[in-house]
């Protein structure tokens, strides 16, 4: 409308309100339903599991999925549905505490390295990068092949995978606390601390960390899942947990073998779908969460 026949006084016509979102848009609501379901399975599967998942039915060997066997049997008549849902425990654990022992490495080193004198920073840093020049899946073969040739306990031996992979496998959180703290600490509450006599190691661990935790807390989702991935790979090509344990990863062993891919498909296809499924929901909920935390990621792309 031609501004010169606008009436003084007339209201313009307001814009129509925005619509209003769904509690759930944005969210990975789907994602957290699966795998809240996925680890409620596996912790309480005692409650429905009927089948003992090492016990040997050789008469159902390599028996096809039907009423009595949801998902088949191996080549000892194991119960593929037992297996699944006991070996995800396992595996879950392994993923879990793996990622907790590799978060308190790299949040140690990040932050004695990010609040240290520059002599020690220099220190700390090329022991980090020495660590993370060590190539990960071939250092940590050897180690279970060596660990596999001694007389071990079974739990001794998932213990031995865990503080193999968090031990390899924090260096690049280290790095990244260590940048978030060195630009933390130049801003105006990180002085102000310091002008009252606040000790540095409170500073960091009382003042700075909370203020990145959102960074760790993304960094540290999708490490669980690539805690999970590695440990499915030792154990599937026979450098983890062994059998008759079942993982999800020593579960898949048999697909090394083209007759068990073409003919006895329920071998590596179950075991396969809840590993990627498990994954998939992990990474779709950290990338959610670095979305909503760090909202300039956003931006970027």
């Amino acid at each position: 409308m031609d501004e010169r026949f606008i009436l003084v006084g007339a209201r313009t016509p307001l814009p129509p309100p925005p619509p209003e979102k769904k509690w759930y848009a944005g969210k990975p609501v789907f994602s957290m339903v699966v795998l809240a379901v996925i680890i409620s399975g596996c912790l309480g599967c005692e409650l429905f599991i009927p089948k003992d998942p090492v016990y040997m039915d050789l008469f159902h060997a390599v028996e096809s999925p039907g009423r009595e066997f949801w998902f088949g049997t191996d080549t000892m008549g194991r119960d593929i549905f037992s297996m699944i849902w006991f070996g995800g425990r396992v595996s879950l654990a392994i993923g879990f505490l793996s990622t907790a022992i590799s978060t308190f490495l790299a949040i140690l080193f990040g932050a004695a390295s990010g609040l240290a004198p520059r002599w020690l920073d220099e220190l700390l840093m090329r022991l980090t990068e020495i660590v993370g020049a060590i190539p990960f899946l071939p250092f940590a073969l050897c180690l279970s092949a060596i660990f596999q040739a001694s007389d071990i306990h079974e739990d001794t031996r998932i213990v031995i995978i865990m503080l193999i992979l968090g031990v390899l496998s924090w260096t690049g959180l280290a790095r990244l606390v260590r940048g978030q703290i060195l630009a933390e600490r130049e801003k105006e509450f990180v002085t102000a601390a310091r002008s009252m006599g606040v000790k540095e190691g409170r500073i960091a661990f009382r003042h700075i960390l909370p203020n990145i935790v959102s960074v760790i807390l993304v960094t540290v989702t999708l490490d669980f899942a690539s805690c999970m991935l590695t440990e499915s790979s030792l154990s599937y090509l026979g450098f983890g947990v062994q059998l008759p344990r079942p993982t999800w990863g020593n579960m898949l062993d048999g697909s090394r073998s083209a007759l068990v891919i073409q003919s006895f498909w329920w071998r590596w296809v179950f075991p396969a779908l809840f590993l990627s499924v498990v994954v998939i929901c992990i990474n779709i909920i950290g990338d959610t969460l670095r979305d909503v935390l760090d909202p300039k990621s956003v931006e970027k792309t």
